[in-house]
């Protein structure tokens, strides 16, 4: 039987709630039955319409719809919140107190109190959250963190990822671009810009494939759109646990490039390399020995994937993963066998790493470019 699901935010004209309502299609676990859809009561109505939601169940507010599907003996299995990031602390919190669980989308909040709030709140209840980090849905990302977990290049010594895009390398957001409007918005988005949006997937990327926790930053964040109140691009160097360090160059404004990311990882006995433009390629290098590409669905490579070897799996097809992991733990809460999420699967506290990771970079630029922890504490210019 198909589970249950509800979306707040993700109306007409919306960018990211069409992609969640695709991936929660894709292997046909979820069904679409309820949403708060828009804060203007006409999208919303239209919306739900479009989408073939009853009307009963069409929501005015997260807080109604909250209440309402808990007190349903149909009501929904989880709610997908697709909101700017301003909303996603409140809408969350309704629905974790409701004993609803929730797939959020990425950061996991505004800011990093309101993170560690959330975990909090998701610790006490017991109630599954969900955050749609969404590439670690790929199958070669999980390949390769099976590599490093395996020992297969050695300690990590180096973490590099690119995320580059240019969709506001001019002022779109002067033109009333929607996307562009909330997200160069302190109010809607936070104190980052670039480095929250983009920034959080390429630091989740890092952690993720590595099994490293970033300890400290070192930050410059640049807003170069002209008047643009948030940073459109951020150069950060990172250490991490275990001795470990890194860089992430995440920027939107690299004319040329739509959604380069790039991850390279370098250990004692070997590197890795993938390229999300080329997801089905994994670049493992052994020292000493000739770089071997591995391929999603070959002989050598341990991760299952949904599509036979040769048919490309992209973008949707990852965000599908994660909402079919979302069904597992799901289910486990829903037949009282409530537990840790599965083992790839990110929740509150790659959510919480995120939000003070922004937070720290924030710090770090606005001292001009000094070591900050992620605690917030400014380290010693010199210390290893």
């Amino acid at each position: 039987m198909r589970l249950k699901l509800g979306m707040v935010g993700g109306g007409q004209g919306a960018f990211i709630g069409g992609l969640h309502r695709i991936a929660a299609r894709l292997d046909g676990q979820w069904e679409l039955v309820a949403g708060a859809l828009s804060s203007d009561p006409i999208r919303a109505v239209l919306s739900a319409h479009t989408l073939g939601i009853a009307a009963e169940r069409s929501y005015a507010s997260y807080a109604a719809m909250a209440t309402a599907e808990a007190a349903r003996a149909d009501g929904i299995d989880a709610v997908a919140i697709v909101t700017p990031n301003h909303l996603h602390a409140p809408v969350a919190t309704a629905f974790l107190h409701a004993g609803i669980p929730v797939i959020c989308d990425k950061p996991m909040t505004r800011t990093a109190a309101e993170a560690e709030a959330l975990a909090a709140l998701v610790a006490e209840t017991g109630v599954p959250f969900i955050l749609t980090q969404t590439y670690t849905g790929y199958a070669m990302v999980r390949e390769a963190r099976a590599l490093v977990a395996r020992g297969a290049i050695g300690p990590v010594r180096h973490v590099q990822v690119e995320y580059l895009q240019d969709w506001l390398a001019s002022p779109v957001e002067a033109t009333g671009q929607k996307q562009a409007l909330w997200r160069t918005d302190p109010a809607m988005s936070g104190d980052g810009g670039c480095i929250a949006d983009i920034g959080t997937h390429a630091l989740n990327l890092a952690t993720f494939v590595s099994g490293l926790a970033p300890v400290a930053v070192l930050a410059d964040l640049t807003a170069f759109g002209p008047g643009r109140r948030l940073d459109d691009n951020a150069a950060v160097m990172l250490r991490f646990d275990q001795g470990a360090k890194g860089m992430i160059w995440a920027t939107q404004i690299a004319p040329g490039t739509k959604n380069a990311l790039r991850l390279r990882i370098v250990g004692a006995a070997g590197g890795l390399s993938w390229d999300q433009e080329h997801p089905d390629d994994l670049s493992f290098t052994p020292l000493g020995e000739p770089t071997r590409l591995l391929r999603r669905g070959g002989e050598t490579v341990l991760t299952p994937s949904r599509t036979p070897a040769g048919h490309p799996e992209g973008y949707l097809d990852a965000f599908a993963t994660l909402y079919a992991d979302a069904a597992q733990a799901v289910r486990a809460y829903r037949s009282r066998q409530a537990g840790d999420l599965p083992a790839d699967l990110p929740g509150s506290a790659e959510g919480v790493s995120g939000m003070r990771f922004v937070a720290a970079c924030v710090a770090s630029s606005r001292k001009g470019g000094v070591w900050v922890d992620l605690d917030g504490q400014s380290c010693r210019a010199g210390a290893a």
